[in-house]
């Protein structure tokens, strides 16, 4: 008998982390400040994933991203997922874990301490938000650390919620990253990819076993002016990720522009999904050209999350 694979539908790329009152941004500030403790933080953090969990369900969404959650920031989380933690940390530690990882180091790695820097802030693409800029070297050790989208997997299937991963995609990580001090002449973190690619492979069979049926890898640095060595490696490393087994179905989400040259590359590579921005990116015209796109699903971002005005949704369902 052939089953046929459920469809992602209709879904959110990700949902606010910072609670409806700002309550995570309180709850943060008076943990810095000492006026609460670690699980009165827990325990904001937990109600505002549980909140934004039942808000989507409740919106009839048939798959929830689940992941996007931070304390802080998801490129300091998926740092912190492979292991690419700078040494000068290591000796930053404490009795509290958040997911498995030390709260004192997280922060750490965050606002810095006394004696410490912290990782440099920029901007993200085009939006109000910043980023902590990973910093990776020729000999920067990846380790696989998946407590935190395991954690919050099971806490959305609990609640009886078909819930999607997110993570933050390889080449997006690396092509956002900066070389570490010390590092070579030349340099780049992005020539690290091969070995990061194996850590997500060990995710990805880490999220199969857990009952993982799709994963969404955000990939917005392929929709930015690539160079052919950028669109090779895309078209490497997604051709490794497919062929990897076992593994949840993968959705590759390109968004904030047109991935006009990596798309060629992600449909030919066997992922199963591709999201694309139909207000930034492509026109549908152009989606339709390209060779292989036909035997992948599309999930068709149609909701402006810049605006403020209400989106039209007969207009965009017409799209």
């Amino acid at each position: 008998m052939t089953i046929t694979p459920s469809p992602i539908g209709a879904t959110a790329h990700g949902f606010p982390r910072i609670g409806r009152d700002r309550e995570l941004k309180k709850a943060l500030d008076a943990f810095w400040a000492g006026r609460i403790d670690h699980a009165a933080l827990e325990a904001a953090a937990t109600a505002v994933r549980l909140d934004a969990l039942d808000s989507m369900a409740a919106a009839g969404l048939d798959s929830v991203p689940v992941n996007t959650f931070s304390w802080y920031d998801q490129m300091l989380d998926q740092a912190i997922l492979v292991g690419a933690v700078p040494e000068r940390f290591t000796a930053v530690d404490g009795d509290a874990t958040l997911a498995g990882f030390s709260s004192a180091r997280y922060f750490a790695l965050a606002r810095g301490t006394e004696y410490i820097a912290p990782l440099e802030m920029t901007k993200w693409f085009d939006t109000n938000y910043h980023y902590l800029v990973p910093e990776i070297g020729p000999s920067t050790p990846f380790s696989l650390h998946p407590d935190k989208p395991l954690a919050e997997f099971r806490e959305a299937t609990e609640r009886g919620i078909t819930a999607r991963p997110v993570l933050i995609g390889p080449f997006t990580f690396l092509k956002l990253a900066k070389a570490c001090d010390r590092s070579p002449e030349g340099f780049r973190p992005l020539d690290r990819i091969d070995d990061l690619t194996e850590v997500y492979i060990s995710l990805l069979q880490e999220l199969a076993g857990a009952g993982v049926d799709w994963v969404q890898v955000d990939e917005p640095s392929a929709a930015l002016d690539l160079t052919g060595e950028d669109v090779a490696t895309i078209d490497r490393v997604y051709r490794r990720l497919a062929s990897s087994g076992p593994r949840p179905r993968l959705l590759v989400s390109t968004y904030f522009a047109d991935p006009v040259e990596a798309l060629p590359a992600l449909a030919a590579s066997g992922v199963e999904a591709i999201g694309i921005d139909l207000l930034n990116g492509p026109s549908a015209s152009a989606v339709r050209e390209v060779p292989g796109i036909e035997g992948v699903e599309l999930v068709l971002g149609a909701v402006d999350g810049h605006n403020i005005w209400r989106t039209d949704l007969a207009s965009r369902l017409d799209l």
